[in-house]
Parts: C-alpha cells; sequence; structure tokens
C-alpha cells in the first residue's frame, strides 16, 4: 500500500509543471532584472500599434530583412500568429493578468484552457502542433512522454476524429506529462546560433526548473547577422508572449543570439541550448 501511494506521489509531480521537471513554482526573474533599469530601451519605435500579427506588429531594425515563406512553411504559420491589441496584458489560465514589467510587447492570441498546463514547452509544442494541425499533417503531430521517452501520437489519440475538441484534449494529455525534460531530449542540438531557423527552441531541462523559448521570428541583413525574435510562456499557465530584450537598446525586442548567454527577462539561455525539429 505504501509503495502503491509512493507511485501515485511520483506520478502526480511528473505531470505537473513543464518548465521544471516537477510541479514547482516558478523562480523570480534573478540577476536579468537588473538590465531592466540600466539599460535605456526604446521599444516603441519597433512596435506598431495597428499590426495584428507578428509580421506586422514587429518593426525590423534598419537594414535587416525577413526571409520569404511560401503558406506552408512552419515560419510563415509563426510570423502571422494573430496577436491580441498592443495593450494587452498576459492573461493567466485563471484570468488574472500578469504585469507587463517590460517582459513583453505583445501578447499571442491564442486560447490556453482553463488548467494551469499551457506552460512553456507546452507553448512550444503547441505551436508546432498547431501548424501541422493547420497543414492536416495529423501522422506528424506527436511528442514524446516524460515517464518512458516514446511518442505519443496524435492519430492514435483522435481515432479519426480530428474536430478541434479533441485535438485539444490531445494537447492537454501531451501538456500533463511532457514538459521541458522530455521536449530538450526529443529535440535535435543545433550546431551553431549562426544556424538558427524560425521554430528553433532555446530549452534547458533543469533541476528541478528548466524553460524554454521558442524563436517566432526571424531576419538577416546583406552581412550575414541573424536576429530573432522569442515568445515564451511560463509558470502558471499563461498565454504566449513576445519578449523585449533588455540588452540591445538598437535592436529593439530582435536579440543577437550570436553571444556567451542569451538574457531574456525571466532566463538565461546558452549557445548550447538551441533545439530544432527533426
Amino acid at each position: 500500500m505504501r509503495l502503491t501511494a509512493l507511485f501515485f506521489i511520483l506520478l502526480s509531480f511528473q505531470t505537473l509543471g513543464s518548465c521544471g521537471q516537477s510541479g514547482t513554482t516558478a523562480p523570480k526573474p534573478g540577476s536579468n532584472s537588473s538590465l531592466k533599469d540600466s539599460a535605456n530601451h526604446d521599444e516603441a519605435k519597433f512596435i506598431n500599434p495597428n499590426g495584428m500579427t507578428i509580421k506586422s506588429r514587429i518593426l525590423l531594425p534598419s537594414g535587416f530583412e525577413r526571409p520569404a515563406y511560401t503558406k506552408t512553411e512552419f515560419g510563415h504559420f509563426l510570423e502571422n500568429l494573430p496577436l491580441h491589441p498592443a495593450d494587452h496584458e498576459v492573461h493567466y489560465f485563471n484570468g488574472k493578468s500578469k504585469p507587463r514589467n517590460n517582459i513583453y510587447n505583445s501578447v499571442v492570441k491564442l486560447s490556453i484552457g482553463k488548467r494551469d498546463l499551457h506552460q512553456c514547452a507546452d507553448a512550444v509544442m503547441r505551436l508546432r502542433a498547431d501548424y501541422l494541425y493547420q497543414q492536416k499533417r495529423y501522422r506528424d503531430i506527436k511528442f514524446n512522454f516524460l515517464s518512458d521517452g516514446k511518442p505519443r501520437r496524435y492519430t492514435d489519440y483522435a481515432k479519426g476524429d480530428y474536430s478541434y475538441t479533441t485535438y485539444w484534449k490531445y494537447l492537454e494529455y501531451i501538456f500533463a506529462y511532457a514538459n521541458t525534460a522530455s521536449l530538450h531530449d526529443e529535440l535535435s542540438n543545433v550546431a551553431q546560433t549562426q544556424d538558427v531557423k524560425i521554430g528553433d527552441t532555446f530549452i534547458q531541462k533543469g533541476s528541478p526548473i528548466g524553460h524554454a523559448v521558442i524563436v517566432v521570428d526571424l531576419a538577416k541583413n546583406k552581412a550575414g547577422k541573424t536576429i530573432v525574435l522569442l515568445a515564451q510562456s511560463y509558470m502558471p499557465a499563461q498565454e504566449i508572449q513576445i519578449l523585449n530584450n533588455w540588452n540591445d537598446s538598437k535592436l529593439g525586442p530582435w536579440y543577437d543570439i550570436d553571444q556567451d548567454n542569451i538574457k531574456t527577462p525571466e532566463w538565461t539561455f546558452y549557445p548550447n541550448n538551441l533545439k530544432t525539429w527533426l
């Protein structure tokens, strides 16, 4: 009886907290917070409040251009994610708001459900799955569970019912049993940051807490420099937000990731944390 009880306790911890390996509370922003006060940014000049997609809302630094994507590519899907009005604050799963605190500039207009499940790695998996679902590539929708490292396929779950209701139930099933650790091990390494592609993910497994952010837009200049926009969800479950950059006012919210470390408002990543989809 005691062993059985212990098993279910461990299982319950495993299924909570995609931004960590257990159901822990999110850490408060650490040393990155000082960047907010020390940097003098003018984010507003990079934001078109009339734009209602990432591509039309976030303006480019001088000399940079976005690559062209076909309508069937992941890049086209991400660049054209719908956004809430520019003054919208991030909402948690329970309806409460997350203060801006210069953390984010825009919020993706996608429902996140009413359970504390849509956290950091979940948002990454959700955007990948939403793209594949939109393209009706149902057989490609699969994610590994933390417990055994094996994929759970949407087609096996749906059993021919590809309605959005069943699709969302599948996603919450995945959110409950996959997290940063499982997604980290599922994705492939990117050899160097110069090889970054839109849709790639910075992800740390964490001990006990990890985090993940996704590249939702990308631009290049004639010298070959690449800059990216990063988006995240976090703990507790919350809407996806486009992050500000506290490191370089000339780039606005865009990040130069060819650095020894990539400091976002609520987490610091490193070049070897960059992962990609197969």
